[in-house]
C-alpha cells in the first residue's frame, strides 16, 4: 500500500512541471481569495498586494525561497523538518502546485516521514498553477530559480 502511494505521489510529482506553465497569474489573484484567510501577499516595504491573515506567513517572494524561511513565523514540524532535509531546496511554481495540492502528502513524500504533519490542511483541488504564477509575479527570486533549476 505504501508502495502504491509514493508510486502515485511520484507520477503526480512528474506531471506537475508541465501543469505548472500553463498557469495565469491573474487569474491566480483571484483564486488566491481561498487563500487569503491565512496567508497575505505583503512587499517588503510594507505595501500589500493582497491583504490577508497571519495565521500562515506572508507568501510574498516565496518562489525562490527557502521552505520556513520568512524569520519570525512559527512553521509547524514538518515544515521544518522538509527545510532540514532538503537544505538546498528553493520553492518553484511546479513544488508549490504540488503541495498546496496536498500539503501532508507533500511533506511526507519530501522529508521520508511517514509521521510528517503540517499546520496547512487546506488542500486546493483546482486552479493550482494559476495561484502558483500569481505567487511567481509577486516573487522577486523566481527568475533565479527556473533559471537555477532547484527542485521542491
Amino acid at each position: 500500500m505504501r508502495i502504491s502511494l509514493y508510486a502515485t505521489l511520484a507520477t503526480l510529482a512528474l506531471a506537475v512541471p508541465a501543469v505548472a506553465q500553463d498557469g495565469d497569474a491573474e487569474k491566480g489573484q483571484k483564486e488566491f481569495n481561498k487563500c487569503k484567510a491565512c496567508h497575505m501577499v505583503q512587499a517588503p516595504d510594507g505595501t500589500d498586494i493582497v491583504k490577508g491573515g497571519k495565521t500562515g506567513p506572508n507568501l510574498y517572494g516565496i518562489v525562490g525561497s527557502k521552505p520556513a524561511a520568512e524569520e519570525g513565523f512559527k512553521y509547524g514540524e514538518g515544515i521544518l523538518e522538509l527545510a532540514e532535509k532538503n537544505p538546498d531546496m528553493v520553492w518553484d511554481e511546479a513544488s508549490l502546485i504540488e503541495y498546496m495540492t496536498d500539503p501532508g502528502a507533500y511533506l511526507k513524500a519530501h522529508t521520508g516521514d511517514d509521521k510528517a504533519k503540517t499546520k496547512m490542511t487546506f488542500k486546493l483541488n483546482k486552479n493550482q498553477a494559476d495561484v502558483a504564477a500569481f505567487l511567481a509575479a509577486h516573487s522577486p527570486e523566481a527568475g533565479e530559480a527556473a533559471a537555477g533549476g532547484d527542485e521542491g
